[in-house]
């Protein structure tokens, strides 16, 4: 019966033989739990069946169109959701609480499409439906609380299927991804749940009915490991379209106050989710964009900042907070590391590669908050060469304050030429500053290459690579029916922290107490691979251990707070201060999706 007493393109058709007779769907003998079965597809996928009774128990009208219902006479199992999805592709006509019988064809639902490795959603399609009555009491929602998440995951995937575990009876005491699909379609609710992912321009947020797991200081949820993706984590969307109610606007911290209820539903964007039918009220948990200490006269301060695919084409208001994220929340550091500087005309592909106009705009812009007259150095990649946004042209730039830093000019960087490690005057110095390392390796195929460059402060050198390794597309998510999820991304940004490691170790080998910064967005967590093989052979250290645990975060993604900036230091630098400074990530009004870091010590 799905619950246990706890308080677009259609995939390819699989032949599973029934445990029912064609005559028993033809008659309408089948209730819903026969449909869903005990595995996530449904024993009749393919089959036609005819007058499934139910309780209309939602209506979408929107996006994927359809509505629930579910069987309020349940079986025993708890394996079998009595919820299912009828998808009428029009507005449907039914309303909640009507009494229906639906004939239709059985069909699993691959979101993205069956390569993608997501799960599917059993539903009815192409419906016949008749209402038999209206104004029927819902069966009782299944209340998901902290006591009714496993604390299990999932479980592993058959290896003789690819490690799928779609074909696995479900287990929803012992796992939470069993559970969720043990309940796929049915009327669920949570009450006064904690909002562990701020509200989105695509109307949804995120809550965790286990806030007390990996909480962060500041009431969010942490992605602390592989093995712990916090199971209580769900998507929030409205089932009443924005025109006819506003969805509320959250920040991470808030409470989702009051009963929120409606069916369980999936989707390729987050996975579970509650379609609600009831949205409970968001009551605020009071978090302020956090602010750093400014660097002592003698520190030398370093940070980064993905400025997310900043370019002239953003309107005035943009430039204007991410100048005050440096100037007010970073209290104007002597070095910042951007990421994701596109073009000056964004994603207009049309050759233009010069970032001179966003970086003109961008200091102007920090002048006008109050901050220091920036200057800059950067490299401008080939055109279309570096991958994120078609037109772009994202590259890495460094900012620095002539006042307090200077920059040393080696000439001969350019797009494709490599950067190495000589001895001068028993420093190790660059060949090129700013240079780029390695860029004909493949490791970079449509990836941002690290920009290195040399700086002397207060007559001592430092050098600052900046990088933005490959993103986290192609990888599978967490509520994959692949189990553990393939990380098919990863093999490209271990390739490229080898070659950062391996930059790092020339510098160390010439000079072994040079004191080196490698920052930016890794794209990649501090207990991941990618670390790894960054900090091989002691030449790094990542900062962020430096930090309380629930500290550690400068990224949202599905409720889960994770590291992907990272700042890693060299032995040289032996003592330092770094900050995470929380403006951004968990903000439903932000100016960045990224939190933006800094580190302080005394060259």
């Amino acid at each position: 019966m799905g619950a246990f007493g706890v308080s677009a393109a259609l995939g390819a058709t699989l032949l599973v033989t029934s445990p029912f007779s064609a005559s028993a769907a033809d008659t309408g003998e089948l209730r819903i739990h026969d449909i869903q079965g005990n595995t996530r597809i449904s024993p009749f996928r393919g089959e036609q069946v005819t007058d499934v009774p139910g309780i209309v128990t939602g209506v979408r009208t929107y996006g994927s169109r359809g509505f629930w219902i579910q069987d309020p006479r349940p079986d025993d199992d708890p394996a079998t959701s009595e919820g299912i999805f009828v998808f009428t592709n029009a507005a449907p006509t039914v309303a909640v609480g009507d009494s229906v019988t639906v004939s239709g064809s059985v069909t699993e639902y691959y979101y993205g499409g069956v390569a993608r490795g997501d799960t599917s959603l059993t539903q009815i399609s192409r419906p016949t439906v008749s209402v038999v009555s209206s104004g029927n009491e819902l069966p009782a929602p299944v209340v998901l609380d902290a006591g009714a998440i496993p604390a299990r995951y999932a479980p592993e995937g058959d290896t003789a299927d690819g490690n799928s575990i779609e074909n696995l009876p479900l287990e929803p005491e012992k796992y939470a991804l069993d559970l969720y699909a043990s309940l796929e379609g049915m009327n669920v609710q949570v009450e006064d749940a904690a909002i562990v992912g701020p509200s989105t321009a695509y109307y949804e947020l995120w809550v965790n009915v286990q806030p007390e797991l990996n909480a962060t200081s500041r009431g969010g949820t942490r992605y602390a490991s592989y093995e712990d993706p916090n199971p209580g984590r769900l998507k929030v969307e409205s089932l009443v379209p924005v025109g006819q109610a506003p969805f509320p606007t959250a920040n991470t911290g808030d409470t989702l106050s009051g009963v929120t209820a409606g069916p369980l539903d999936f989707d390729e964007f987050g996975g579970y989710l509650v379609a609600a039918r009831e949205l409970g009220t968001v009551t605020s948990g009071g978090i302020e964009p956090e602010t750093t200490r400014a660097q002592e006269r003698k520190e030398l301060a370093v940070a980064a900042y993905n400025v997310e695919n900043l370019n002239p084409g953003n309107d005035q208001a943009k430039f204007d907070r991410l100048a005050a994220g440096i100037v007010d929340h970073l209290a104007s550091p002597d070095i910042v590391a951007l990421e994701e500087i596109q073009d000056d005309n964004g994603a207009v592909d049309d050759g233009t590669v010069s970032a001179e106009q966003t970086l003109t705009r961008f200091t102007d812009a920090i002048v006008a908050a109050g901050g220091p007259r920036y200057d800059w150095r950067g490299i401008d990649p080939e055109d279309g060469k570096d991958g994120g946004q078609p037109g772009g042209n994202i590259r890495n730039v460094f900012l620095f304050n002539p006042d307090r830093v200077s920059f040393t000019d080696r000439p001969g960087g350019d797009a494709t030429t490599a950067a190495s490690v000589v001895k001068e005057r028993g420093k190790a110095a660059l060949t090129h500053s700013p240079g780029r390392i390695e860029p004909a390796d493949a490791a970079w195929n449509a990836s941002r290459k690290p920009l290195a460059g040399e700086f002397s402060f207060r007559g001592t050198p430092v050098i600052v690579i900046a990088n933005h390794f490959n993103s986290k597309g192609g990888d599978q998510s967490l509520y994959a029916r692949y189990q553990p999820p393939t990380r098919s991304s990863e093999t490209q940004r271990l390739a490229q922290a080898e070659l950062v490691n391996s930059f790092v170790r020339d510098i160390v080998r010439v000079q072994k107490n040079a004191q080196v910064v490698v920052l930016g967005d890794i794209n990649d967590f501090e207990f991941s691979g990618t670390t790894a093989a960054l900090t091989s052979g002691g030449v790094l250290r990542s900062a962020v251990y430096s930090l309380p645990a629930a500290d550690r975060y400068t990224y949202l993604f599905n409720g889960n707070a994770q590291v992907l900036d990272q700042t890693l230091v060299t032995p040289g630098i032996k003592k330092f201060d770094y900050d995470i400074v929380h403006i951004n990530a968990e903000f439903a009004d932000q100016a960045s999706d990224h939190d933006p870091q800094v580190i302080r010590f005394k060259p």
